[in-house]
């Protein structure tokens, strides 16, 4: 990390989430540091997903405790415990906190200009003029400033997720957290998203990723974590979570995934584990 001993960015402290008599998440403990890209792993139905929306407060947990920059999310201690903040104070701690969903969630009947600058309007309440500006910035980071006047039917969805980047982007986020941001695309169309995301990565930027792309964690994450059953079985950098897996679990998915991945190309990118740390910092220069 580039600073030393700097404060946590997130801070999750035993954190658990029922949907009714189901434990979605288990006693979750986990801290993201400044510049630090983190990439949660794990079968589906693990709380990976539940794990981000409880993050950002899209979901609220059950008990535990989170922490966004050093303030409380979603309540404040008493002398009673923990009491339910009031939405001001909410969106006030989770400002800094931008959202890559799975599905792009684009406002289909506004243009890709519209979609990236709406926030910066209504929430900051920055001149159009400016957020315009803004807006056309973000939209060259991530290569779809040609495209700031059409419509989110007239991409492909990997454009389309790349808009949902530029605008998490162009709210100007201390953290941007990514919920399998590929999942919903086609193969083809994969590359030019992850490919947006390694450059996000190599200027610096704190991100937490939930993600299927092994070869994408294993070049870009400093940490990966491996969730399953709604509970943090292991955490570690890429290398050794990869070649060196200490739960039987992990193990048991690593195996799963690399046997069923064969014929595409995993033994190639199981070769890159071995590689990782050496991966991510060509990624980073």
């Amino acid at each position: 990390m580039a600073n030393q001993s700097p404060e946590p960015v997130i801070k999750v402290r035993n954190l658990s989430k029922k949907f009714g008599d189901f434990t979605a998440l288990s006693d979750i403990s986990l801290e993201v540091f400044p510049s630090e890209v983190v990439c949660i792993i794990g079968p589906s139905g693990s709380g990976k997903s539940t794990l981000l929306r409880c993050i950002s407060f899209l979901e609220e947990y059950t008990s535990g405790e989170i922490e966004i920059e050093g303030r409380l999310l979603g309540y404040r201690r008493t002398a009673r415990g923990l009491v339910r903040e009031s939405e001001q104070n909410i969106d006030a701690v989770r400002r800094n906190v931008g959202m890559v969903f799975q599905h792009f969630n684009l406002w289909p009947h506004m243009t890709v200009l519209d979609n990236v600058t709406l926030g910066l309007r209504l929430t900051k309440r920055i001149p159009a003029a400016q957020a315009r500006e803004m807006g056309l910035r973000v939209l060259a980071k991530v290569g779809m400033e040609k495209f700031a006047d059409r419509y989110p039917s007239q991409l492909s969805g990997g454009q389309q997720q790349r808009v949902g980047i530029a605008r998490a982007l162009a709210m100007e986020p201390h953290v941007i957290l990514f919920d399998e941001p590929t999942s919903a695309l086609d193969p083809q169309l994969v590359g030019e998203v992850l490919d947006t995301m390694k450059q996000l990565a190599s200027e610096g930027i704190t991100m937490v990723v939930v993600t299927h792309e092994m070869g994408f964690a294993a070049q870009v994450a400093d940490r990966i974590v491996f969730m399953d059953q709604g509970r943090l079985i292991e955490q570690g950098p890429p290398a050794k979570l990869f070649n060196e897996p200490q739960s039987a679990r992990l193990r048991e998915f690593l195996d799963t995934w690399k046997s069923r991945n064969t014929l595409i190309g995993a033994k190639s990118v199981a070769k890159s584990f071995d590689h990782s740390d050496v991966a991510k910092e060509a990624v980073r220069e």
